[in-house]
């Protein structure tokens, strides 16, 4: 978890100059807290490495940019689709396919793997990547059980390697302005906040092996906790989750033994918060992702922050009802990579994974916190097939 800068009510007040005793809208707060932020640049190469990647899925992994990064070759791609796999390597522009990922992670010239396999075989793919000495990045989730988080965590430390987990919400605009109103004291502790993820009729058979089929609402949870882990990097410490029994056939009878479309779930936060998250697969005419934080600085005068990504990808301060659009202050993309699909969030994965590798450090939503978006959801849901039972969760944060 990472240490903010500590701001009272009184400093803050006369950072802003007006009195003590004053009061200020959300918007005039958020401008304040983003001036004291570094400003965008332009995206500068400040090596001539080129990452060699592997590109394994040829569904959801066909949509980003490795291709056009400066600093990384696609060097062959996966499926274990022929149709997919042909995609892949038209995307791409790449000569060389494998059959799977198993044997993919044997060819010695890729240096990394991006992971868009079914989300139940991400926690042992990224496994198997990382034991064959490559960097990983992988869609979300990073695992469907406890057990393949802690192989996860237990194999990144062992090896060293870096391995980032693809949260779309985490990279867009509005989500990021908040991160940084957060980091930079704009918000005082979070006392409530809130992450809802929607997607209509997404649990059907469809998928490899149809993995999706009555899916567990909160085993996808990732899109919906990042608008608290994401912009904190707190932790979520206990849950209570209540559960919406679906009405199709599927939900009578399906490998996950889930019997609910719909889950919300209240979460305690690890700074005494309590942060709400909803993810429904039932609920019809709603599609997307969208997150509030109320925080102690941030509630002044009845205003809110407000991100918005699946209705709207700007994030401004909500004050007397209006929103006022804020400055985009994502890090700059290479001139060649286009933002790409969801949120512009694409081209931001692409360029995060490449440039942790080229500089050596933790990517933004490294193994700790992709396991913190994760590990929750996987409570949660146990939670909701106990009636709503208040559960701890387990903490696999780097002792």
């Amino acid at each position: 978890m990472r240490d903010k800068p500590a701001i009272g009510r009184r400093a803050f007040l006369e950072k802003m100059g007006v009195g003590t005793l004053g009061t200020v809208s959300a918007a005039s707060i958020a401008e304040c807290v983003l001036a004291d932020a570094q400003e965008k640049k332009e995206w500068e190469q400040t090596s001539d490495r080129k990452i060699r990647i592997g590109v394994v899925g040829g569904g959801f992994g066909a949509r980003f940019q490795w291709h056009q990064h400066p600093n990384c070759i696609v060097e062959a791609v996966s499926d274990l689709q022929p149709d997919r796999r042909n995609h892949l390597m038209e995307v791409y522009a790449c000569e060389k396919s494998y059959e799977s990922l198993e044997k993919l992670i044997l060819d010695p010239k890729i240096e990394a793997v991006a992971v868009f396999t079914d989300a139940p075989s991400h926690g042992r793919h990224c496994v198997a990547v990382m034991n064959h000495d490559k960097h990983c990045v992988c869609a979300v989730p990073a695992a469907f059980t406890l057990e393949d988080i802690q192989k996860l965590k237990e194999t990144k430390e062992k090896t060293g390697l870096t391995y980032m987990m693809a949260e779309s919400s985490s990279y867009h605009a509005d989500l990021y302005n908040m991160k940084l109103i957060y980091e930079h004291g704009g918000f005082g502790k979070i006392i409530y906040s809130e992450g809802e993820y929607y997607h209509y009729d997404v649990d059907t058979a469809w998928g490899w092996k149809e993995w999706r089929n009555a899916l567990p609402p909160m085993f996808y949870s990732t899109h919906s906790t990042a608008y608290y882990i994401g912009v904190t990097q707190n932790r979520y410490t206990t849950v209570s989750c209540l559960g919406f029994r679906g009405k199709a056939d599927r939900y009578s009878n399906n490998s996950y033994n889930n019997p609910f479309s719909d889950e919300t779930a209240l979460f305690e936060t690890s700074e005494g918060g309590m942060s709400r998250m909803n993810i429904a697969w039932g609920i019809q005419g709603v599609h997307g992702e969208v997150g509030r934080v109320f925080g102690e600085l941030g509630s002044m005068n009845g205003s809110t922050f407000q991100a918005g990504t699946g209705i709207k990808t700007d994030f401004g301060g909500i004050a007397d009802g209006k929103a006022t659009p804020l400055v985009d202050r994502r890090p700059a993309l290479p001139p060649a990579v286009s933002a790409g699909g969801h949120g512009g969030s694409s081209g931001q994965i692409t360029n995060e994974f490449i440039m942790a590798i080229i500089e050596d450090r933790e990517p933004l939503v490294h193994v700790y916190e992709a396991i913190a978006m994760t590990a929750p959801g996987i409570i949660a849901h146990q939670s909701a097939l106990k009636g709503g039972e208040q559960l701890k969760i387990p903490s696999f944060d780097k002792t």
